[in-house]
C-alpha cells in the first residue's frame, strides 16, 4: 500500500557485428530501439530519472563518439527519447549521425540518498581526448563505505568531484583504465575491475563502457543486486530483469545467464564476449524483496515465489478465522500483492475441498450434498485507487485529508456486520497509509473485523544497498517494538542498545555487531503484530483490525534462491551495513532520549 522507492535500473546493448549490418538487416535504429524496450519494460525501476548512452567506437577523426541524454520525472523515458530523435533528424539535415553506434547503455534511477537533479541522473561520463579513457558509467547500487573511499583517493592524490558514490566508482574505474592504457594501450576491462573493486562494500551491479568499444558488466561478491545476460550471434545484452530480455528479443528463458556473484560480463572492440570472476564469491545474499515486491511478476520464477508467498501464509489467516472461511471476504492491495493474492486463494480453496470431502464422506440427502458443493471462497474487488493527489497542495493537514480518499470502496461487496475482510499487501513499512485512508475506508462496509496480511515479514531495519528504505524510527515495527519496550517497563534496553552502538565506532568495520536486533529479543511477532496493529488503527474506527505477517522461515522456503534478508532479520551481509544500522539507531535515540 506504500510504494517504496526502490533500485534502480540499467540496460546495455552491444553490437556484435558493424553498424552497417543492422542498418541493412533491420533497418536504421535497431540497437536504439531495443534500448528504449528494455528501459520501458522496466519502467518500474526507476521514475525520478533516465539516460542513455550512444558510443560510436568507429566514429571518424574529430567527429563526437559519446552521445548522451538524461532528463528527470515519472516521464523521463519519453523526455530522452525524443530528445534523441530530435537530434537525429536534426543531424541529418547537417550531414551527421548521432545516436549511431556500437554500444546502446540506459538507466532509470530512484534516488537512495536525497540527492536529485540531472546531475545525479545516470549514465555518467568521464572525458579524454583519448578514445581508451573516455569512460560511460552506470549502475544500480549503494556503497556503504563511501567516506573510506573517499579518504584513500584523497592518500592517494586524487580529488573527485563529488562524494556520491557513483563519482567515486567512475573514478575508480577511470584511475585504473589510465593505469592501464598508460602501459598496455589496450583496454583490458578484467584486470581494471580487479584493481578498482576489492574496497567496494554494498550491493551492486555495474555497467560501462569506454570510447573504443570495450564494455563490462560487473554484480557484486554477495550476490544482492541482479543482472541478466544475453549473447546471442550479433548482439549481448543486458537488463536488471530476466523478463524484459525475453520480450525486447523473443528469446527463451534459458538463452539467458544471470551474472554469478563476484562475476562480470566483458565485451571487446571486437565483438568478443567473456565471462570474468572479478572478486571472490562471498556470502551468497541476493535479495528476497526483488522477488516479493520490486521486480516484475511476469518472470515466471518470481510468479511462482509470489503464489507460494500467499499459500504459505494462508494456514495463519485459517487459524485468525477460526476456521470460518464461509463468512469472509478476500481481496487486495495493492496490484503488486495479486499474485501472492491468487496462491493464498488457491490454498484456501484447497481446504474448503478438504472440509467438503470430509462432510461428503458421511453421505446425505441431495439438497445437502447440493449445499455442501456450492461452498465457495468468496473473492471481491473490495477496494479501488480512484485519484492521484495533486502534488500542488503543500498543506500537509489538507493533504492528509486528500489522501484518505485516495482509495474507494465496492459498496455490497460485505454483509455488514457478518463477514470479515481479509486483505493482502506485499509488505508494510511505515503504516502510514493504512492508518490514514485504508483501514478507515475499509469500515465503511461495516466488517465484523479487518484482518489484514502481509506477505512479507515484518520491516525491522533499513536497506543500506540500493533500496530507498524509510529511517530506522519510521519504520512501523520498530516503532512498535520501542512502546512494547516502555510499555513493559524494559526501556532501559535502549539506552543499553545506544551504548553498545557508540562504544563500537573506531572499530575495524568487520568487527562491528548490529546491535540493534537487540530490541526485538523480548517479544515474539505476533506481540510485535499485534502493537502494530493497535498502532495504526485508528480512533474512529469501531471494528476490531489484525495484522499478520509472513515468517522468515515461509519467506525462504517460498524464494529459497534469495536469502537476502537483512531489512527483516538485520542479518546485513556486508561490515557497512551493520555500521549503518548502529549509527542509525544513535542518531534516533539521541534525536528522541536525549
Amino acid at each position: 500500500m506504500e510504494q517504496l522507492k526502490h533500485e534502480c535500473g540499467l540496460a546495455l546493448v552491444v553490437l556484435r557485428k558493424p553498424v552497417q549490418y543492422y542498418k541493412e538487416r533491420y533497418g536504421a535504429g535497431y540497437a536504439l530501439d531495443k534500448l528504449y524496450l528494455l528501459m520501458e519494460k522496466q519502467h518500474n525501476r526507476g521514475q525520478e530519472g533516465a539516460g542513455a548512452v550512444c558510443i560510436n567506437s568507429d566514429g571518424a577523426f574529430g567527429s563526437e563518439f559519446m552521445f548522451r541524454e538524461r532528463a528527470e520525472g515519472s516521464d523521463a523515458i519519453t523526455k530522452v527519447f525524443s530528445a534523441v530523435e530530435a537530434q537525429i533528424a536534426r543531424g541529418r539535415r547537417e550531414g551527421t549521425e548521432p545516436f549511431s553506434g556500437n554500444i546502446y547503455m540506459g538507466h532509470l534511477r530512484y534516488s537512495t540518498t536525497g540527492r536529485s537533479g540531472l546531475s545525479f541522473v545516470h549514465p555518467f561520463l568521464r572525458r579524454s581526448s583519448h578514445k581508451m579513457r573516455n569512460l560511460a558509467l552506470c549502475g544500480n547500487f549503494n556503497l556503504t563505505n563511501v567516506d573510506e573511499l573517499l579518504t584513500a583517493m584523497k592518500c592517494a592524490g586524487q580529488h573527485p568531484r563529488s562524494s556520491a558514490d557513483t563519482f567515486v566508482i567512475l573514478e575508480q574505474i577511470g584511475e585504473a583504465l589510465d593505469e592501464q592504457w598508460r602501459f598496455a594501450k589496450k583496454i583490458d576491462f578484467a584486470p581494471v575491475l580487479r584493481e578498482a573493486s576489492p574496497a567496494w562494500d554494498g550491493g551492486y551491479v555495474i555497467c560501462g563502457a569506454t570510447g573504443s568499444g570495450e564494455t563490462f558488466t560487473l554484480r557484486d561478491p554477495w550476490g544482492v543486486r541482479t543482472a541478466f545476460v544475453y549473447v546471442g550471434e550479433e548482439i549481448v545484452a543486458v537488463a536488471s530483469e530476466r523478463p524484459v530480455l525475453q520480450t525486447a528479443f523473443n528469446i527463451d528463458m534459458n538463452d539467458i545467464r544471470e551474472l554469478e556473484p563476484g562475476e562480470a560480463v566483458v565485451t571487446t572492440a571486437e565483438g568478443g564476449v567473456s565471462f570474468e570472476q572479478i572478486l571472490p564469491r562471498k556470502r551468497f545474499s541476493a535479495c528476497s524483496f526483488e522477488r516479493i515486491y520490486f521486480s516484475r511478476g511476469s518472470d515466471s520464477a518470481i510468479y511462482r515465489e509470489r503464489k507460494s508467498l500467499g499459500s504459505l501464509i494462508t494456514p495463519s489467516v485459517i487459524e485468525a478465522l477460526g476456521g470460518n472461511l464461509l463468512d469472509a471476504v478476500f481481496s487486495y492491495i495493492p496490484n503488486t500483492a495479486e499474485v501472492a493474492f491468487l496462491g493464498m486463494v488457491d490454498a484456501l480453496e484447497d481446504c474448503l475441498n478438504n472440509e467438503k470431502a470430509q462432510a461428503l464422506e458421511a453421505g446425505m440427502s441431495r439438497e445437502r450434498t447440493h449445499e455442501i458443493l456450492s461452498r465457495r471462497i468468496r473473492m471481491e474487488k473490495v477496494a479501488i485507487k480512484d485519484i492521484k493527489l495533486r502534488t500542488f497542495i503543500s498543506d500537509t493537514e489538507r493533504r492528509k485529508k486528500l489522501a484518505a480518499h485516495v482509495y474507494d470502496v465496492t459498496y455490497g461487496s460485505l454483509r455488514p456486520g457478518q463477514d470479515t475482510l481479509v486483505i493482502i499487501d506485499d509488505s508494510i513499512v511505515r503504516g502510514t497509509t493504512l492508518r490514514e485512508s485504508i483501514i478507515s475506508i475499509l469500515a465503511r462496509l461495516g466488517p465484523r473485523e479487518i484482518v489484514i496480511i502481509s506477505s512479507a515479514p515484518q520491516i525491522r531495519y533499513p536497506d543500506y544497498y540500493g533500496i530507498d528504505m524509510p529511517r530506522l524510527e519510521e519504520l512501523i515495527a520498530f516503532r512498535a517494538a520501542a512502546s512494547l519496550l516502555e510499555k513493559s517497563g524494559r526501556g532501559g534496553l535502549l539506552r543499553e542498545v545506544y551504548e553498545r552502538s557508540k562504544g563500537q565506532r573506531g572499530l575495524p568495520a568487520e568487527r562491528v555487531v548490529n546491535y540493534v536486533q537487540d530490541i526485538y529479543k523480548p517479544f515474539t511477532d505476533g506481540e510485535i503484530a499485534d502493537e502494530i496493529a493497535a498502532m495504526l488503527k485508528p480512533d474512529s474506527v469501531r471494528v476490531g483490525v489484525k495484522i499478520i505477517f509472513q515468517s522468515l522461515d515461509a519467506l525462504h522456503m517460498a524464494c529459497p534462491d534469495h536469502p537476502g534478508d537483512w531489512y527483516f532479520s538485520g542479518d546485513y551481509p556486508t561490515p557497512g551495513g551493520n555500521r549503518l544500522v548502529n549509527e542509525a539507531f544513535i542518531s534516533y535515540y539521541e534525536n528522541n532520549y536525549k
